[in-house]
């Protein structure tokens, strides 16, 4: 029996950026150092073939600092977490080491500056999602206030109008949040923004990568998980780019073939926290079912790496 033809085009740059890539590295050099087990509050990164891989070698996910016994290293997760989490972990002499990607960490000192400044902050955001939690939580109640759309800027009720700053979420859509900024601007023609976009450059890159292949295919495949924020986007942006059909899968066995049956086309992406193997894994399940032909989309090229902190570089 001959499969059908069809052509898989591969966003790029797409998985894993340098701050997902360092935040691993940081778990399973803590391991390495301290033995097992070493303690994460929160999923490192959202992804559950990654932190299912890391409980493997010792890695023990918690939700919050009193889950975790004082004597146990303990690592917080790449989203960053409020002020108010390091402090405790100093007061209960724990050892832990911070594994907040640096584009995070750069928000959350912006955010800082603004309020030393005397300007009350705004954050562009998603309720409930840990890196909100963390910026938020690095100034004191009251002090960050946050909208999700363009209505919510008609709502807020700040301080005084001519005393705001803006910071946002890393892993947004860009085309979104300019709508969002435009509002405050408009609303709030003092604001200050950030000297730079808060909107990392893996998620730019990302989401140019699917607006460059959305309009080439009949549909688009994201790997990622539910949970990852900047996942989720990708789908909004294929969408919104002309895809008619655009869906998150976590892995091979999610893909709806009868979703896609008749197509021609497939776009082929993964969020910042997917590991390239499950991207494979996909392609696999299509070269099992099609005549494949590969074509590569690259908009751009990334070699961006961060440090791990200097603890984890020292012998124990």
């Amino acid at each position: 029996m001959t499969h059908p033809p069809l052509t898989l085009y591969l966003a790029a740059p797409r998985g894993f950026c340098a701050g997902v890539d360092r935040a691993i590295k940081i778990v399973e050099m803590a391991i390495e150092k301290w033995g097992a087990p070493v303690y994460v509050r929160h999923e490192i990164v959202h992804n559950k073939f990654v932190v299912d891989g890391l409980r493997a070698k010792g890695a023990v996910f918690v939700e919050e600092l009193e889950d975790c016994p004082n004597d146990r290293p303990v690592i917080f997760s790449a989203h960053g977490v409020p002020k108010a989490v390091p402090a405790e972990a100093e007061q209960r002499q724990m050892v832990y080491v911070d594994a907040t990607c640096p584009l995070v960490s750069k928000v959350h000192i912006e955010a800082q500056r603004h309020a030393e400044s005397g300007l009350q902050m705004i954050m562009i955001g998603h309720k409930g999602h840990p890196e909100t939690i963390g910026t938020m939580g690095q100034l004191p109640e009251g002090e960050v206030l946050l909208v999700e759309t363009v209505e919510d800027v008609a709502q807020i009720a700040v301080r005084d109008p001519d005393k705001l700053a803006y910071v946002t979420q890393t892993t947004l859509s860009v085309d979104d949040t300019r709508d969002i900024v435009a509002a405050l601007q408009a609303r709030f023609p003092l604001i200050v923004g950030p000297h730079k976009e808060d909107i990392c450059y893996a998620t730019t890159n990302r989401q140019e990568a699917v607006k460059e292949v959305a309009p080439k295919v009949d549909a688009l495949l994201v790997v990622g998980a539910p949970n990852s924020s900047n996942s989720r986007r990708l789908v909004e942006v294929g969408a919104k780019a002309g895809c008619a059909y655009a869906q998150l899968v976590q892995r091979a066995d999610q893909i709806d073939w009868r979703a896609l049956e008749g197509i021609r086309s497939v776009g082929v992406t993964a969020g910042a926290s997917a590991p390239e193997l499950l991207v494979n894994e996909v392609i696999d399940a299509f070269r099992a079912r099609y005549e494949v032909t590969v074509e590569m989309v690259e908009t751009a090229v990334e070699n961006v790496e961060f440090k791990v902190p200097r603890v984890l570089r020292v012998p124990a």
